[in-house]
C-alpha cells in the first residue's frame, strides 16, 4: 500500500523559509518522479515542482528561483525548500505521485505580512 506522508508545515513570517518533507513508504520510490502540490482556500490544486526520476526539476513560475525540489532515494524522502516566502504561498503542501491516485494528507504553510 502507497503511502506518503508530509510534514514541515508551519506558521512564517515574510521572507522567511520552510523546509518541506515527504516520506513515502509501499512502493519503488526511486523509479518514480515525485511532485509537490499547493491548494490555497477558495482555489484550485496547484502544481508546484515536480523532480524525476533521473533527478530532472520542473517549477510553476510563481516559485522559480525561490522553491528547491529534491529526493533521496535510499530515504525514500522529496523535499520542498521554500526560501523569501510570501503571504501568497499560504496553501496547504501535498505530495503525490504523478498520474497516480497517491497523495499525502497535506501540511499546511501560512505565511503572515
Amino acid at each position: 500500500q502507497v503511502q506518503l506522508v508530509e510534514s514541515g508545515g508551519g506558521l512564517v513570517q515574510a521572507g522567511g523559509s520552510l523546509r518541506l518533507s515527504c516520506a513515502a513508504s509501499g512502493l519503488m520510490f526511486s523509479i518514480k518522479a515525485i511532485a509537490w502540490y499547493r491548494q490555497a482556500p477558495g482555489k484550485q490544486r496547484e502544481l508546484v515542482a515536480l523532480i524525476s526520476n533521473g533527478m530532472n526539476t520542473n517549477y510553476a513560475d510563481s516559485v522559480k528561483g525561490r522553491f528547491t525540489i529534491s529526493r533521496d532515494n535510499a530515504k525514500k524522502m522529496s523535499y520542498l525548500h521554500m526560501n523569501s516566502l510570501k503571504p501568497e504561498d499560504t496553501a496547504v503542501y501535498y505530495c503525490t505521485i504523478p498520474g497516480s491516485r497517491n497523495w499525502g494528507q497535506g501540511t499546511q504553510v501560512t505565511v503572515s505580512s
